[in-house]
């Protein structure tokens, strides 16, 4: 990964030579959701497995299989980290990181954007943490980080219930400048995985170049 330029230090993209095909199968208007789902899922998976290993980490000693010989590497505790999606479109990230580390605990937090609004404001709708949550390290994941809002609003959630910011890691596949700032600006020491940086927002406060409503088109409610 590979912190990137005018944007705020916490901010992490990653860097896969896959992501080049990938992106352009899914931000295609012309492959349909079967498509999309397949091709996300392949992303998600390059963006789970990069967010795990961003995670905290004790250094490790090893004898290696076969050949007897020492490699210094590196545990995460899997068993001290809570998944925590933003419902619906977090669903599929989730996945992917479960796909990972299937015993990890899972939080889910419903957030939606009020489209009625200029500036898409995001309504709290539900949240369910583990008990403990405030002692855990936590990936926070969602597709897509238009505004911040929305993960703005999961984080603010998350700090309510005891977590530290500082044990927040937010994983996406695609953000912007301007939801990166404001996110930034709430929560500075957040530390955020993508997978693309996009230009920027349209007057409509959608990504550009964007893919669309990534839940519609994973989850077929085009």
């Amino acid at each position: 990964m590979a912190a990137i330029a005018n944007c705020p230090d916490n901010v992490f993209e990653i860097q896969s030579r896959a992501l080049k095909h990938l992106f352009t199968r899914i931000r295609d208007e012309n492959t349909n959701c079967k498509d999309f789902a397949f091709y996300a899922s392949r992303i998600m998976r390059i963006v789970a497995e990069e967010s795990i290993g961003s995670l905290p980490s004790t250094p490790l000693d090893i004898t290696c299989c076969g050949t007897g010989a020492s490699f210094s590497g590196e545990l995460v505790n899997e068993d001290n980290v809570c998944a925590v999606s933003i419902v619906r479109g977090g669903d599929s990230l989730l996945d992917a990181v479960r796909a990972c580390s299937p015993a990890m605990a899972v939080g889910k937090i419903l957030i939606q954007r009020d489209e009625s609004t200029p500036e898409k404001l995001p309504k709290m709708f539900y949240s369910k943490l583990p008990p403990n949550v405030a002692n855990m390290d936590v990936l926070l994941v969602d597709p897509m980080l238009a505004t911040g809002g929305s993960a703005i609003m999961a984080i603010q959630s998350l700090v309510d219930a005891g977590v530290n910011p500082d044990r927040i890691i937010f994983a996406n596949v695609v953000a912007c400048p301007e939801g990166l700032t404001n996110l930034y600006n709430a929560f500075p020491t957040v530390k955020v995985v993508s997978a693309c940086v996009d230009d920027g927002l349209n007057e409509a406060k959608y990504i550009l170049p964007g893919l669309g409503d990534f839940g519609d088109r994973f989850f077929n409610t085009v």
